[in-house]
């Protein structure tokens, strides 16, 4: 009897991507064509929402999620998260809506969990072959600087911590506990790797291209920056208390 082929959703995020939903939604269907994809939306006022339920109408390989509030990227994948765990998907992939994560880069990305070579895999700009052609010196040091940053603090090896473009075993998900998470922001991709990290999981980086957005403005802001810095140094304080307690126990 042939294996049973795993069951793959692809979650895509949005606010206030009207003009993105539905070329990205295409594109990602074409190119992993057994996947199912899940938006997200957090309330757009642009009417993002209501397009997302006008492609769920025509296609059923679509659902839609909707939140009544922009609440951080963090917080949209928890629930999506929340939403495939219940329908028994096996693996579930973050990608953004605004084409920065190219999606010929899925196949790549699915190969290491669809031949159980690992359990995590974090889309990275920074190991061999990855690149980001368009970003100015700035935006590429404090990128980089990032990734090494939590990579030092929390002792983890890999060279991209702060990129969305992940795919995960839906068993990862649950082991990593997902109602105890803290971030709402672009740290909550630090978070979610650092917890893989520590339940054992095997997490390995595949190379990607990062892209510029095609329609609207980044996210980003100091605020998601500061937010990451703080919970790196949070989260190393924590894990080490831990150890302490392991260590030598109270009586």
């Amino acid at each position: 009897m042939p294996p049973v082929a795993p069951s793959i959703w692809i979650i895509v995020p949005t606010y206030n991507e009207r003009d993105n939903v539905g070329p990205i939604t295409d594109a990602i269907l074409q190119t992993v064509p057994q996947a199912h994809v899940l938006i997200v939306d957090d309330g757009s006022p642009d009417g993002t929402g209501e397009l997302a339920d006008e492609l769920a109408r025509g296609n059923p390989a679509i659902a839609v999620l909707h939140r009544t509030q922009k609440q951080g990227l963090g917080r949209a994948y928890v629930a999506a998260f929340e939403e495939l765990l219940a329908r028994g998907a096996d693996v579930v992939v973050q990608i953004d809506a605004d084409f920065s994560h190219p999606v010929r880069f899925l196949p790549g990305l699915l190969e290491p969990l669809v031949s159980d070579r690992a359990d995590v895999v974090l889309g990275s700009r920074y190991v061999k072959g990855g690149h980001i052609p368009r970003w100015n010196l700035v935006r590429r040091v404090v990128s980089r600087g990032g990734s090494l940053f939590a990579g030092v603090v929390l002792l983890m090896p890999y060279r991209d911590l702060t990129g969305g473009f992940k795919a995960w075993k839906a068993s990862v998900l649950r082991d990593i506990q997902l109602d105890r998470l803290h971030a709402g922001g672009y740290a909550f991709q630090i978070e979610t790797t650092f917890r893989a990290r520590l339940a054992g999981a095997r997490v390995v980086e595949v190379p990607i291209t990062f892209e510029e957005r095609r329609v609207g403005q980044s996210k980003m802001t100091m605020d998601i920056f500061m937010e990451a810095f703080r919970l790196v140094l949070a989260l190393r304080f924590t894990t080490l208390r831990r150890r302490q307690k392991s260590i030598f126990p109270l009586h």
